[in-house]
């Protein structure tokens, strides 16, 4: 099921950046290899707010701008409950998976330095996760972000269902 969320404006958050993964690329031309980089980004404000950017130039520093820049066009508000996850979530993106448990305070941030790099971005401590099928780090950060943007909170899922929430506590 595709979820559709509002980007939202980074005007008055104060954001954090990391920079997940820088890559060398060549292209094979006449006269040899021309090399060209590409940088991968996460961006955020630690309440709940997070952000990837992809950018690509032939300098390193320029392609860390421009995926600094993508970034902060892309951010998206996700649920955090108690500094954890409301509830279980599978996040896909290609042949890339990755599996979001909600944990115990004080467990920490159980996952792969990718993974890690959104998830304290957006301001979860306590979470489990699980990463299956591609270990590429573009992929992994892009299914975590689509695991988070399926969070629901408790008020969305009874609206959701059409079912009051005081017939849930009943």
């Amino acid at each position: 099921m595709k979820i559709k969320r509002k980007k939202i404006k980074p005007d008055g958050l104060e954001l954090v950046e990391k920079i997940v993964t820088i890559n060398r690329v060549a292209k094979v031309v006449k006269g040899g290899r021309r090399f060209s980089f590409n940088a991968l980004a996460v961006i955020g404000d630690g309440l709940g707010h997070v952000g990837v950017g992809f950018g690509k130039a032939n300098e390193v520093p320029n392609a860390i701008d421009k995926s600094k820049e993508d970034a902060k066009k892309n951010i998206y508000k996700v649920h955090v409950h108690k500094n954890t996850i409301p509830h279980v979530v599978i996040g896909k993106f290609k042949s890339a998976k990755v599996i979001l448990k909600p944990a115990a305070p004080g467990t920490g941030i159980i996952a792969g330095a990718s993974v890690r790099a959104v998830l304290e971005r957006a301001g979860i401590n306590d979470v489990l996760t699980k990463a299956q099928g591609s270990r590429n780090p573009v992929n992994l950060v892009k299914a975590t972000i689509d695991g988070l943007l399926q969070l629901r909170s408790l008020k969305e899922a009874s609206e959701l269902r059409e079912i009051p929430l005081n017939k849930l506590w009943e």
